[in-house]
């Protein structure tokens, strides 16, 4: 009888290992075939789940992406039934930073995209969209605090989100620079 095999499984069997390669030397010489040596494929193999390398790369991105949404909001959960707006803000925040293994590797991943995300458009409307969406739930988060009286009126919650997600992603980059600890 034929093995069956689970298609998300391999995709993310061969994105794990576009991601091993990130954090090992960047994303500029990556190929095709080094990407299949990781992931313990054929080429041909890899090219029928993603095609061209391009189409590796932003596929891979977008399953970091998912992983990192569905682990913001498994942490979420953890926060309690009826956790306070100061809470919730606070745990998104802190997601974005790199306090543990998992999240170090994620934005060492999302650094080696980065000068791609400059100069390849289908990666960087991703890039452009994330930073938008965190601002629009932060500033979201501060008007349900507001309508509930655990954050000031006169705060303008669109500047504030704005400010606050610049903030966790300035510490991003002192953390992965070791500039501060996570501790910290």
């Amino acid at each position: 009888m034929p093995r069956q095999v689970d298609h998300d499984e391999r995709r993310r069997q061969i994105a794990e290992a576009v991601w091993c390669l990130a954090i090992r030397g960047g994303l500029e010489q990556v190929t095709l075939r080094q990407a299949a040596a990781e992931a313990g494929v054929s080429p041909r193999l890899l090219q029928y789940y993603f095609g061209t390398r391009d189409q590796l790369l932003l596929g891979a991105l977008q399953i970091l992406n998912a992983d990192a949404e569905q682990q913001a909001k498994d942490r979420m959960t953890g926060l309690g039934e009826s956790p306070s707006m100061r809470a919730i803000v606070r745990g998104v925040l802190l997601e974005m930073l790199p306090l543990d293994a998992q999240r170090r590797d994620r934005h060492v991943v999302y650094a080696a995209y980065f000068v791609r995300f400059l100069v390849e458009p289908s990666l960087a409307a991703v890039a452009r969209i994330a930073p938008l969406e965190l601002a629009n739930l932060m500033a979201d988060l501060i008007r349900r605090a507001q309508d509930i009286g655990e954050a000031p009126q006169h705060i303008d919650a669109a500047a504030e989100g704005a400010f606050l997600i610049a903030g966790a992603e300035g510490l991003q980059t002192q953390v992965l620079l070791g500039q501060r600890t996570s501790e910290e």
